[in-house]
């Protein structure tokens, strides 16, 4: 979102550097470096693209909701007994409107699911 934001405004690295530290008040300067270098390094590989305008719309995310079902039986088979899980994701588009966007998954995969949004977390703690 940072670097399709600046590829569309067209700034320079010292702006974008500039903006982010402004608008994040407790920049680390490594992470400022690692900013510059990025924008440096790929930032003209950045254009304005459809993609990179739709990201920038793609709304806030606002809750996430999950539980756990078990399929008993169904009409075709009569001995199921597969666990799964609902996530349900509240979503805010650019306009305000909420919306919910449900899913289900195997254990297996909400497993992974779950090991992802640990690492996010992770990563979003050291900024």
């Amino acid at each position: 979102y940072t670097y399709s934001t600046a590829a569309r405004n067209n700034l320079s690295t010292e702006e974008l550097v500039t903006t982010v530290g402004n608008a994040v008040s407790t920049l680390p300067k490594h992470a400022a470096q690692v900013i510059r270098h990025v924008w440096n390094e790929q930032g003209k590989s950045i254009t304005v693209s459809e993609d990179a305008r739709s990201t920038a719309t793609v709304g806030q995310f606002v809750d996430i909701k999950w539980k756990l079902g078990v399929a008993m039986s169904s009409d075709t088979c009569r001995s199921l007994k597969y666990p799964y899980v609902t996530v349900t994701l509240k979503v805010a588009d650019p306009s305000g409107q909420i919306t919910d966007k449900s899913f289900e998954m195997t254990i297996p995969q909400f497993k992974n699911f779950f090991r992802q949004f640990k690492e996010m977390a992770a990563v979003l703690e050291t900024v």
